[in-house]
């Protein structure tokens, strides 16, 4: 297991999935239909081909083995603005090739900030990973899940309470172990 990985199987376990960050990461997760990959790369390029390679190997595998995949990039982007950066550039990718519609990428970096929140607000956390993250998630399997919620909406918004009822000691210590 790669030194990145273990840090991010305790985030997921503990605040996404413990936490019902996300309703539906605990089905997959459990069901091993996650994937986990680690891409070494220090620069754009590398970045780029692992993100296309984690995009078709998501395309060529049936969602009953392999949902989504959870790309995280430890020796680069530590910036978060060099981090979004590289998120529109992934994300035009997906356009050229046709994919929207089908992919879509969920962003997490160790120091995300939501643009109308103050910088030390703990609501911040609900896209903190510990490492860089681009999440590729399949939009039908979206659509799914939202289908079975009466107001998907209120997601965002709870998360954001929940991260501030938690406080940033606690969210710490959950992500840290």
């Amino acid at each position: 297991m790669n030194a990145a990985e273990e840090p991010l199987r305790r985030w997921v376990e503990r605040l996404v999935i413990g936490e019902r960050l996300c309703p539906f990461a605990s089905a997959p997760w459990a069901s091993g239909r996650v994937r986990i990959a680690v891409c070494e790369a220090a620069d754009d390029d590398g970045i780029y081909r692992a993100f296309l390679q984690e995009a078709e190997r998501l395309l060529a595998t049936d969602p009953a083995e392999l949902e989504t995949t959870l790309l995280a990039v430890p020796n680069a982007l530590g910036d978060f603005a060099d981090y979004l950066d590289m998120l529109a550039v992934l994300e035009q990718a997906l356009a050229e090739a046709g994919l929207e519609g089908v992919l879509q990428i969920a962003s997490f970096h160790p120091d995300y900030r939501f643009a109308d929140e103050a910088p030390d607000d703990p609501s911040h956390w609900t896209n903190r990973a510990p490492v860089p993250v681009f999440h590729l998630l399949r939009e039908d399997s979206i659509a799914r899940a939202v289908a079975t919620l009466d107001d998907p909406g209120v997601i965002p918004r709870r998360n954001r309470e929940r991260m501030r009822e938690l406080g940033i000691a606690r969210l710490r210590a959950l992500r840290d172990g």
